[in-house]
């Protein structure tokens, strides 16, 4: 328990009129501090009761798309004896609290409140803790306490309705290099090569084996698959704040587009973050989650494509680079011959950009929405 600021002044007041009123034989000023002295009295004793409640609180769902609708359902239960007075809960985000009224609870009685919880901002968040407190009717003094464990919020960015890149690989490479990241799940036939000791049996390769005398065996190999990277530039000063957040907004619709179609989908960013997977829902829950995440961070003047992209060897599938308009191209230029398609897009530009790297095509937005439909145009 303790005083509010109001109660401070109060208690200060109420001693100055009883000293002066003493001092000086004036009653009324020494009724006047009395009176004070005995509201903020009060104050403490009706607010030093101890607020004995369970607390329970759930956040749903714990990751929406920024500006969507999640909510907090708080329950509240009196577990004791007697009638617990009414309450105040504040919860939600650090920087953007809630307050909730608790009404008077029964003993043994449990109450629901739901409220919701701030989504403008794509972060990850954590709700909490909830702090209950009790403050008198003229706001004197406060008895407050935190309870509950925090809940994480994740904001993903918003994302629009994209098309999957139609471009892919053929089924069967029998010559030529393997993909260095492969996926896992099905084999092709690359070869036949006659038998070593720690070959597996059930490769064998009888008709092989037959026709030349000696036993062979099956020489498999991981098939490429249609795979999609998003490279996002993060650089500090790159873009400005409102433009990098179209930027995010452009990377999280393209790649959940490519996971959700099963595609091996890739964010790489200029800081080095690199998450790769495999496709599918939750490969595009992982993507979601590293996007909200993602801030604008690096030294000045660094490269936009990072050294694990540029050192990767083996064919990547279609890329695209999300950037500010006045980025140097000429760096993609390494990058050429290991992928199928190479997109540019050049956000806060309004038009096109002339570009001197052959293969790769420059598309310039206004925003991530405007982006999205001149992708779904070339994407087909």
């Amino acid at each position: 328990m303790q005083l509010t600021r109001r109660g401070a002044a109060v208690l200060v007041l109420a001693v100055l009129l009883l000293v002066g009123g003493q001092w000086g034989g004036y009653p009324v000023l020494r009724g006047l501090g009395a009176v004070l002295l005995g509201t903020v009295l009060a104050a403490v004793v009706l607010t030093a009761r101890g607020m004995r409640v369970g607390v329970r609180r759930t956040v749903y769902p714990d990751r929406v798309e920024r500006g969507s609708i999640a909510v907090a359902r708080l329950r509240v239960r009196n577990p004791g004896s007697a009638r617990q007075p009414a309450l105040l809960a504040t919860d939600g985000l650090a920087d953007l609290p809630q307050t909730v009224r608790i009404r008077p609870l029964r003993p043994g009685t449990e109450a629901t409140y739901h409220y919701e919880l701030p989504t403008g901002r794509r972060g990850k968040f954590d709700v909490g803790p909830l702090v209950l407190h009790r403050e008198d009717l003229f706001g004197l003094a406060r008895n407050r306490l935190a309870t509950g464990a925090t809940s994480t919020l994740r904001v993903h960015p918003k994302r629009h309705p994209a098309r999957a890149f139609a471009a892919g690989h053929s089924r069967h490479h029998h010559e030529g290099a393997s993909t260095d990241d492969a996926l896992r799940g099905s084999l092709d036939l690359r070869d036949v090569r006659e038998y070593v000791p720690g070959d597996e049996i059930r490769h064998v390769h009888w008709k092989a084996t037959a026709r030349s005398g000696r036993l062979m065996v099956r020489a498999l190999a991981d098939p490429e698959q249609p795979r999609f990277t998003a490279l996002l530039d993060t650089r500090p000063g790159a873009l400005p704040a409102a433009a990098f957040e179209e930027a995010v907004d452009l990377g999280a619709s393209l790649l959940t587009a490519a996971a959700v179609a099963g595609r091996h989908s890739r964010l790489v960013a200029s800081s080095g973050l690199d998450v790769p997977t495999s496709g599918g829902a939750h490969a595009a829950r992982a993507l979601l989650d590293a996007l909200a995440e993602l801030a604008q961070s690096g030294a000045p003047g660094a490269a936009v494509v990072p050294d694990a992209l540029a050192a990767r060897r083996g064919t990547g599938g279609c890329l695209v680079l999300i950037t500010s308009p006045a980025v140097d191209l000429a760096e993609l230029s390494l990058l050429r011959h290991r992928f199928s398609a190479i997109f540019v897009f050049a956000v806060g530009d309004p038009g096109p950009r002339a570009t001197a790297v052959a293969g790769v095509r420059v598309l310039g937005a206004a925003d991530a929405a405007h982006a999205v439909r001149l992708w779904n145009e070339v994407a087909g």
